[in-house]
């Protein structure tokens, strides 16, 4: 144990509220920057993934051939002959098996769909989200500073760095140029609300812990916790998603006609393979990692109450939590259960995690509940 701390420095803590509230502004503005590229980039057709689901577009779907020379130029079912010439083919559009197996679909153009002005309103978005994040990264660390600990003694402080890691991750996959744009509405919105829940609800003074938390394994396991949940709630967008784009493609490959407003937003999104896949690489990279919060937490627990696993509410959603999570991973590997079974499931995982969360803390007493909520 390390001995209590001084009283909190009340400018600083002042400070972060600030910055917090600057960055839901900012946020603001990309949640309508977001409208903006969606609104006005280009409606494609419903014929592009039709034509993929009915095998009526297989004639054009052949790259074609061109040979360029140095005199000239022909198609590689023209005649004649060029010297020195050289073969280009152009790439051909990707199209991604679908979970079940049955069918091709090329992913959507993003969230642009493909337009100049759609695309400039999407990365005024992201420039907007990138600077929101600066700005709330900037009032987690001055509430840090504040108390001289981490910032996650409470639920409010759990709130803002939990949004903060997640927005953190979403730029990270965007730096590392995945194709992930598509995220950005969804993620700015249930930002926007996990902050107005945290300022209005969850709002708790800076203060000093109760004597249980000081201890370095705050730094170690309830960090691990706020990554896996920020990196698992990417998942979970991804998997929901997933579930209307399959609905869609399995109405067009039925001979439906999908309304207008569908139509505009579902082809601009990945194939439902791609975001299926997406989904499991996600929740699949970030399942060990869960497993080490629950030892880590274990082994807190052992130090500061003297016994390991005491089934306290905490522990026990953590621990359902990962079984669902087992089950969707294994479900998801197995061929009977890939597509629409395994997301259900995967999204009943990610519910877990936030009954874990919100429920437990809120609704459930013991001996993980600390501040008020």
């Amino acid at each position: 144990m390390t001995p209590l701390a001084a009283a909190a420095n009340e400018n600083l803590a002042q400070i972060s509220n600030y910055l917090i509230y600057s960055s839901m502004a900012v946020y603001t503005l990309a949640f309508f920057a977001h409208i903006a590229e969606w609104t006005f980039g280009s409606r494609s057709k419903v014929g592009r993934t039709a034509a993929a689901l009915t095998g009526a577009g297989e004639a054009q779907a052949a790259p074609a051939v061109q040979v360029r020379g140095q005199k000239g130029a022909r198609s590689s079912s023209g005649a004649g002959e060029t010297g020195g010439a050289t073969a280009v083919l152009d790439r051909p559009k990707v199209t991604t098996r679908s979970a079940a197996g049955t069918r091709d679909v090329p992913d959507g153009p993003g969230a642009a769909g493909g337009t100049e002005q759609g695309d400039l309103y999407g990365r005024i978005a992201v420039s907007l989200t990138a600077l929101a994040f600066l700005i709330e990264a900037g009032g987690v660390l001055t509430r840090a500073l504040s108390v001289q600990r981490a910032p996650w003694g409470n639920m409010y402080e759990f709130s803002i760095t939990f949004s903060t890691v997640a927005v953190g991750a979403y730029l990270v996959l965007l730096a590392l140029k995945k194709n992930v744009r598509w995220l950005g509405l969804i993620l700015v919105t249930t930002v926007l609300l996990d902050l107005g829940i945290a300022v209005t609800v969850l709002y708790t003074d800076s203060d000093q812990l109760v004597p249980a938390l000081h201890s370095y394994w705050l730094w170690i396991h309830v960090s691990t916790a706020i990554f896996c949940g920020a990196v698992f709630y990417l998942g979970a967008a991804g998997t929901l998603l997933y579930l209307f784009r399959d609905s869609y493609e399995n109405k067009l490959a039925g001979g439906g006609t999908p309304g207008r407003f569908a139509t505009s937003v579902m082809e601009r999104l990945p194939s439902a393979a791609s975001l299926d896949k997406f989904s499991y690489r996600i929740n699949a990279a970030v399942f060990p990692l869960w497993t080490f919060t629950i030892i880590a937490g274990a082994i807190w627990a052992g130090d500061a109450w003297g016994r390991y696993w005491g089934w306290d509410p905490k522990e026990v959603w953590s621990f359902v939590t990962w079984v669902a999570y087992a089950c969707y991973l294994h479900a998801r590997a197995t061929a009977g259960w890939k597509g629409r079974k395994a997301a259900y499931l995967g999204l009943f995982a990610f519910v877990c995690w936030i009954w874990n969360y919100y429920g437990v803390n809120m609704v459930l007493n013991g001996l993980h509940s600390y501040a008020g909520v």
